[in-house]
């Protein structure tokens, strides 16, 4: 018998929703913080990101943009593995969305991953519900550094 489970993490971040926003959505941040990639923030973008093969998966994950309402919400599906790598990388077709929310001392930030079948994706689930907690707090980080590194702007 099959289960369907989704991994949720959230945090506060101490910067307003529009900054984390341009992490979330600028294709070089999101590389810093998670995979290349070639994303654009446009319902209907497929894009991709890349890490190191396993097996038979070819380390590519494909997506498409599903929801874009800046700087609140963004969904993308999240499809990749192999049905020959019965562990990590096994076939996933599952969905993330980011939830923005501003809250006293800064912006909620909720992701929620969708989909994971059990028990094929049991491995999958296993590592990357820590990782998306470890992503959070580089999210956090990139945040940081791309708000220092901007112009600012003489009065």
């Amino acid at each position: 018998m099959s289960e369907r489970r989704a991994i949720r993490v959230e945090q506060v971040l101490p910067y307003p929703p529009e900054k984390i926003w341009r992490t979330l959505t600028t294709s070089e941040l999101v590389g810093k913080w998670l995979m290349p990639n070639d994303f654009k923030p446009v319902v209907g973008h497929r894009f991709t990101f890349r890490t190191r093969p396993m097996g038979d998966w070819d380390g590519v994950v494909q997506c498409e943009v599903l929801a874009c309402e800046p700087p609140r919400l963004l969904r993308y599906s999240w499809k990749g593995g192999s049905d020959s790598n019965p562990a990590y990388g096994s076939r996933l077709d599952s969905v993330v969305t980011w939830t923005l929310t501003q809250v006293e001392g800064g912006t909620q930030l909720c992701m929620v991953h969708d989909g994971f079948i059990l028990p094929g994706n049991q491995f999958a689930y296993d590592a990357m519900s820590p990782g998306w907690g470890r992503v959070l707090d580089a999210i956090g980080r990139i945040t940081a550094e791309a708000s220092e590194s901007r112009p600012r702007h003489a009065n």
